[in-house]
């Protein structure tokens, strides 16, 4: 008598979320010591990324990608390992929102290069939302400026800690949100 075993696979494409469904999804799979999120700072040339802490309360700098039109699948493999070693349940993507409402040119390119790494199916199953990025360059390099650092070297730098800056900045948020809720009130 041989036994069959039917599995299905239930078929779900990375998706873009709200910010706080990213957050609620980390609060829903039980344990906070279960799912990190990766942040993304999304450059013409470069994509810095830091990565949450198991608690989703401290971000650090973890590496830069080099993007090129022609390495998205490279890309997307890349961070496939990285979702795997670092048990990430989702990614936030710095987007440079506008004060004025109308879309930007790298505002474009920043849902351009997700809409290629969607397509690429290797990051199915994850979410991940966008996160307003204005300045988080700027004021990393008002910082690394006094240190004269070699070009290359400050530009890789500047990416990974503009990516602790968009993480850092929506994980403080999520978490005093979470406080605010959980205060008893008068």
């Amino acid at each position: 008598m041989s036994l069959v075993f039917k599995c299905t696979f239930r078929y779900v494409e990375m998706k873009l979320v709200k910010p706080i469904e990213l957050f609620q999804k980390f609060l829903k799979s039980g344990s906070k010591e279960q799912g990190r999120l990766l942040g993304l700072d999304v450059g013409q040339k470069y994509v810095g990324l830091a990565v949450s802490d198991t608690c989703n309360k401290i971000a650090s700098p973890l590496s830069v990608l080099v993007r090129k039109k022609t390495n998205i699948d490279l890309m997307a493999r890349d961070l496939q390992m990285l979702v795997s070693q670092l048990s990430l349940i989702g990614f936030v993507v710095g987007y440079p929102f506008s004060l004025q409402g109308q879309s930007s040119v790298e505002a474009v390119q920043v849902k351009l290069f997700m809409e290629e790494l969607r397509k690429t199916g290797r990051l199915d199953g994850l979410c991940y939302t966008y996160w307003n990025e204005n300045y988080t360059s700027k004021c990393v390099e008002a910082l690394l400026d006094p240190l004269n650092l070699h070009p290359v070297e400050s530009k890789t730098i500047m990416d990974k800690f503009a990516a602790v800056g968009i993480l850092q900045g929506y994980l403080d948020d999520m978490n005093r949100n979470l406080k605010s809720e959980d205060m008893p009130r008068e």
